[in-house]
């Protein structure tokens, strides 16, 4: 692990965790748009933590995603569908914050959390394996 950044990428992790814990509870209580946005964060944090161990301290989302595509998908350390859905998690997370009258659907939501779920499964995978 970056010692330098050690207790930064902890934080990180542990908001990932909380938001997808929380992505889950405003899915299930019908909260699609609020639940899609915490998914992104999820996905986020734990890009922000993975880029952190590399040394990157970045605070732009299209920092953090355009790192994530140049480090680690375009070198095969992370598979090109965990790239496709940070991507289309960031696109919908737009929707859901900054849609005015459009909404995310239900079914957009629970796609959604499936891919929160292959992006965050992945990076912790390939950060526990860096990090330790």
């Amino acid at each position: 692990m970056n010692s330098r950044f050690a207790d930064e990428i902890y934080a990180h992790l542990q908001r990932a965790e909380q938001s997808i814990n929380a992505a889950q509870q405003l899915a299930s209580g019908g909260y699609a748009d609020f639940a899609v946005s915490r998914a992104y964060y999820a996905a986020f944090y734990a890009s922000t933590a993975l880029l952190l161990n590399e040394g990157l301290e970045l605070n732009k989302h299209s920092a953090v995603i355009a790192s994530i595509h140049q480090r680690f998908v375009k070198t095969d350390k992370l598979d090109k569908e965990q790239g496709k859905a940070l991507n289309w998690l960031f696109e919908l997370r737009g929707v859901a914050d900054y849609g005015g009258m459009a909404h995310v659907s239900s079914s957009r939501s629970r796609t959604s959390d499936r891919s929160r779920g292959k992006v965050h499964s992945s990076y912790t995978s390939f950060a526990s394996a860096k990090m330790i």
